[in-house]
């Protein structure tokens, strides 16, 4: 569950930065790329702030 509200923080701030750079006339590919890199660090970050230690044995 804490995973799901992780995504979904990243994806509203991720959200808010594309209507930014559209109101600032940024070119398309531009949005597009750093888009897809928030997206890649929002689910590494995600990922690793929610997991799950492993049991030592």
């Amino acid at each position: 569950m804490s995973y799901v509200l992780y995504v979904v923080g990243y994806l509203i701030v991720i959200g808010g930065l594309i209507y930014g750079a559209v109101l600032l006339h940024v070119p398309t590919p531009w949005i597009v790329v750093g888009s897809v890199v928030l997206v890649g660090i929002a689910i590494l970050t995600g990922v690793k702030a929610t997991r799950q230690k492993d049991p030592s044995n």
